[in-house]
């Protein structure tokens, strides 16, 4: 296994606009980030914010500006990706077109000197993806790519990275082109192998529902710069700035954390100076005046008959946020409640940055 080390990397690329004489210019500044041996980290951002580029860096697929990468504590400046026992998976899937499904599972065996031990190790690897692909890669390996859709490629590619003897797992969104149902499978599926082997593994995403399912970690991305890193609980429970508070929900079709203006609370329950953060899981609304509570009205609601539950939008002024009710409760637009929070996260209003 392998643990990685970025140190103060910067990475600065220019791209020529389509139709334009404009150049695009996107960097990665100043990035510091260790990657421990044998934990997957989630790097977890907005389309466009680095982290493919991030990856490609770590492969030494594009050298760095500046800083550092290490292997184990060793600078890999100057080892090409060939040799740095990597498996990859492509946002582009990468597969050789003109050979089968197989043989790009099992591409890695095909540049090695033939040995016993080799042929071993390829059966091996070859019936535990397999095992772990399931009927869903079987009836492909004998089709070429070209004759393969979006999601059948994706999960060749998938197949052939697991396969390889690989000490690092660098993954660009690989269930993107899947249906819910097989993303929600090979989610699974990859985070057994994952914990099964203790596979050092980076994994980008801008979903944050397979942020929590897959990670150890979560490094949240914006803008070429690493915002925080910790367990998915407490980035959402400490979140380091309004950037990270709102890319991280609880789960998915959970809404966004809701925004307060201070003097809408009590007097002296925060500063003036803050701006209020409320989850939805973190809001009471009672149809009853409370004297510790803030004013709203219905906005609009949302049954969701499953939970037995409905998600009410409730308006505070001119902002809104959002809360969970029993269904039993049948809030009706534009009726006035009064809302309670259980905890609240203060922000500077300046800044963004966590207050306390």
């Amino acid at each position: 296994m392998a643990r990685i080390d970025l140190v103060a990397v910067g990475k600065t690329l220019n791209d020529a606009l389509p139709g334009s004489r404009q150049r695009a210019t996107f960097a990665i500044e100043d990035l510091t980030l260790r990657i421990p041996d044998g934990q997957t980290m989630v790097v977890l951002g907005p389309s466009g914010c680095g982290k493919t580029t991030l990856l490609k860096l770590i492969a030494g697929l594009i050298p760095p500006d500046a800083g550092v990468i290490r292997y184990d504590d060793v600078d890999v400046a100057d080892v090409p990706p060939g040799e740095r026992r990597i498996g990859m998976v492509f946002q582009s899937y990468a597969l050789y077109p003109h050979m089968t499904s197989r043989t790009n599972v099992l591409s890695y065996f095909l540049f090695r000197k033939k040995t016993a031990e080799l042929d071993e190790l390829k059966r091996a690897k070859y019936q535990r993806t397999s095992e772990l692909m399931g009927v869903e890669l079987a009836y492909l390996l004998d089709r070429k790519p070209t004759t393969l859709s979006g999601g059948e490629k994706q999960r060749v590619a998938l197949g052939r990275c697991i396969t390889r003897d690989a000490r690092l797992f660098l993954v660009d969104e690989p269930f993107a082109n899947l249906d819910q149902a097989l993303r929600e499978k090979y989610r699974v599926n990859l985070k057994i192998l994952l914990k099964q082997f203790s596979i050092t593994t980076v994994y980008v995403t801008h979903d944050h529902h397979e942020a929590l399912i897959l990670a150890d970690l979560i490094a949240v991305m914006d803008r070429g710069r690493i915002v925080q890193v910790g367990t998915s609980q407490q980035i959402y429970e400490e979140p380091r700035n309004l950037f990270v508070a709102g890319f991280l929900n609880l789960h998915t079709g959970s809404p966004p954390i809701g925004l307060l203006d201070a003097g809408r609370l009590p007097p002296g329950r925060v500063p003036a100076d803050v701006t209020v953060g409320v989850r939805p899981e973190d809001v009471v609304v009672s149809r009853a005046e409370r004297a510790d509570g803030v004013r709203a009205v219905v906005a609009e609601v949302l049954s969701v008959p499953p939970l037995d539950m409905a998600l009410v939008t409730l308006r505070v002024g001119e902002r809104e946020i959002h809360a969970r009710a029993a269904a039993a409760e049948r809030f009706r637009p534009s009726e006035p409640v009064w809302l309670t929070f259980r905890k609240v996260h203060l922000f500077d209003k300046a800044s963004g940055a966590r207050v306390g």
